[in-house]
């Protein structure tokens, strides 16, 4: 049986400004790739942190049935987020520890969704360290950035 990973990244010039994110699908049997998706897509002015979350959002919900699948992600701050804080944001009403709104609660909203309707293991890796696959979702977010991007 295949086992599906979903390998995401976000990108931003300026934080805020142009941005965007990637997701590379894939499911192995073993070592031997047996299918890939890529997935990208941007947005004029956003941060960094929405299209590390848009591009775990945009794998999960491009899955047409629920799956066991793992995200692979270079960004603590989603890993972190999804795995750990979110209970207790929601515990205090979209707030963190210090009284103030969670950001991107509605992006936060949309990944647990998402998240909810499969079984995910979450995976952190260090970004721009060589590693394939997310050098691939890296590419797909700066892609996706592009469109965005003013010309020179």
């Amino acid at each position: 049986m295949a086992e599906l990973y979903a390998y995401t990244d976000g990108a931003c010039s300026g934080n805020p400004g142009p941005g965007g994110w990637g997701a590379l699908l894939i499911a192995r049997d073993g070592e031997a790739v047996v299918r890939e998706r890529e997935l990208s897509g941007g947005e004029a002015q956003t941060t960094n942190n929405r299209m590390e979350l848009m591009a775990a959002i945009s794998a999960l919900e491009a899955l047409d049935r629920a799956a066991a699948i793992t995200v692979v992600t270079d960004s603590a701050y989603v890993k972190g987020g999804i795995t750990e804080w979110i209970a207790g944001w929601k515990r205090k009403g979209w707030r963190t520890s210090t009284g103030k709104p969670v950001k991107n609660e509605d992006l936060w909203r949309r990944l647990e969704e998402a998240a909810g309707r499969h079984r995910v293991r979450w995976e952190w890796i260090k970004g721009h360290a060589g590693h394939p696959e997310n050098e691939r979702a890296d590419a797909l977010a700066r892609a996706g950035m592009a469109p965005f991007k003013p010309k020179r």
